[in-house]
C-alpha cells in the first residue's frame, strides 16, 4: 500500500490531536448522537492538552462537514490551530477514538484503507465506454469516453456494393473509438493509483481498448462476458465479478510481497531490523501484522529516519530530546518519509514473521544486519 496520501500529516512536528468518529446521520436522532459522541471525544482532547485552536477546527469540521448517505466513519488529524488531513471512511470505525501525541495515529485509518483496493472498470462498446473508478480511500470517480468517430459504425452485409471497403472503414471507427476509451481510462487509473482494470461489455471493443492501453496497464486488465452498455441491461454480474476481481488482487497483493521477503537471505526480519533499515531509508516495503492492542513503542527525533529502539541510539546520533511514541507512529512516519510502502498481514497470513514484522528491501550491503542463517 502506497502512503503518499499521508504526507500532509507529518508537515509540522506537532503535537498532534487524531480524531477517529462514527459520523453516521442515517437516523432521526443521529444529529443529537453524534453531538454527543464528539462532545466526548473533544473533552477528552482538552484534558490531554489539546489547544482551544486545535479544537475549534475540529468542531468545525465534525460539526459542519457534508453528511454522506449510509454509515461512515471520519477519520482527522489536526495541530497548531489546522485540521492538516481528514478523510471519510467508508464504514465507521470499529471504535471512536481521540489522542494527543507527538505524532498522528494514522494506523487504524491505513488499515481501513489497506482492505480497499484501488480499481477502475470500463463498460465499453463500439461508440465509446462508461468509467467509473475507486481509489484506495474509497472515492468515487466517473467519467464518460464518447468517442470521436461516428461513421460507419456497423460493417455492411456480405455482398453489399464495396463490402470490403465500408468493412474496414468500420473496423478503423472502432478502433479509434477504442482509443479515445482506452485514453481516458489511463487518465482515471494514473488519477486513482488502479491496482485492477475491468474491462466489460462488446467483445471487440474491450479487447482493441485493452490493447489501445498503455503497457503498466494493459498487464492489470481483467476482460469479463459480464455486463452490457446498452439499455435496461442487469449490473449485478458485472458487480460480482468486479468484487471477485479486487478481492483476488488484495490476496495477490500480499502474497507476493511475502514471497519477496521470504527470498531475502537473512535480512528485514524483525523490528530491530526493520528499525535499522529505515533509519538508511532501505525499505521499499514494510510487512506488519496489524495489533490495534499493541503497546510496543519506539524513540524518535524530528526527522522521519531518526528513529530507534533504544533511547541511547539517538543520543548517540546527537538527538538531545528522542520522544517516546506507539512504535506503529513512528514506522509508518518513517515509510511515508522515505516513499516506502506498507502491507498489512493477519496473525494466521505470516505465523513466522518475527515480531510480526518484517521489510522488503530495496538493497543489502555489508552494512545491513544479518541474522543468523
Amino acid at each position: 500500500m502506497e502512503l503518499s496520501f499521508l504526507r500532509p500529516v507529518y508537515t509540522r512536528p506537532g503535537p498532534w490531536a487524531t480524531v477517529y468518529l462514527d459520523a453516521s446521520r442515517s437516523t432521526h436522532d443521529a444529529h443529537p448522537a453524534l453531538d454527543v459522541r464528539w462532545r466526548g471525544l473533544r473533552e477528552r482532547l482538552a484534558d490531554q492538552g489539546a489547544s482551544a485552536a486545535t479544537l475549534t477546527a475540529l468542531d468545525d469540521l465534525v460539526r459542519g462537514h457534508e453528511p454522506q448517505p449510509g454509515d461512515y466513519g471520519l477519520a482527522a488529524f489536526a495541530a497548531d490551530g489546522e485540521v492538516a488531513y481528514a478523510e471519510f471512511l467508508p464504514a465507521p470505525p470499529a471504535r471512536d477514538l481521540a489522542r494527543y501525541t507527538p505524532l498522528p495515529h494514522v494506523m487504524p485509518l491505513v488499515a481501513q484503507r489497506s482492505e480497499q483496493i484501488a480499481w477502475v472498470r470500463v463498460l465499453v462498446d463500439r461508440t465509446g465506454a462508461d468509467i467509473e473508478a475507486i481509489s484506495a480511500g474509497g472515492v468515487p470517480r466517473r467519467a464518460v469516453a464518447t468517442g470521436g468517430e461516428t461513421y460507419p459504425i456497423r460493417r455492411v452485409k456480405p455482398g453489399a456494393w464495396s463490402q470490403s471497403h465500408f468493412q474496414r472503414e468500420a473496423m478503423t471507427t472502432w478502433r479509434r473509438n477504442a482509443g479515445d476509451a482506452a485514453a481516458a481510462t489511463a487518465e482515471l487509473a494514473d488519477r486513482v493509483g488502479a491496482e485492477v482494470v475491468v474491462v466489460a461489455g462488446d467483445p471487440q471493443a474491450r479487447t482493441m481498448l485493452a490493447a489501445q492501453l498503455p503497457k503498466r496497464w494493459q498487464d492489470r486488465v481483467v476482460q469479463t462476458d459480464a455486463g452490457s452498455r446498452a439499455a435496461g441491461a442487469d449490473p449485478m454480474a458485472l458487480d460480482d465479478v468486479t468484487v471477485q476481481v479486487i478481492a483476488e488482487a488484495a490476496a495477490a497483493r500480499a502474497v507476493s510481497d511475502l514471497d519477496r521477503f521470504g527470498m531475502q537471505e537473512n535480512v528485514g526480519a524483525g523490528l530491530d531490523a526493520v528499525v535499522g533499515a529505515l533509519q538508511r531509508a532501505q525499505v521499499e516495503t514494510m510487512l506488519i501484522v496489524d495489533d490495534p492492542s499493541s503497546t510496543a513503542t519506539l524513540w524518535i527525533g524530528p526527522e522521519p529516519t531518526e528513529i530507534a529502539v533504544r533511547a541511547e541510539d539517538l543520543a548517540e546520533l546527537g538527538i538531545d530530546t528522542p520522544q517516546q511514541v506507539r512504535a506503529d507512529d513512528a514506522l509508518l512516519r518513517a515509510l511515508v518519509g522515505t516513499d516506502a510502502a506498507v502491507t498489512l498481514l493477519d496473525a494466521n497470513e505470516a505465523p513466522e514473521l518475527t515480531d510480526g514484522i518484517g521489510a522488503v528491501l530495496r538493497y543489502v550491503d555489508a552494512a545491513t544486519p544479518h541474522r543468523p542463517a
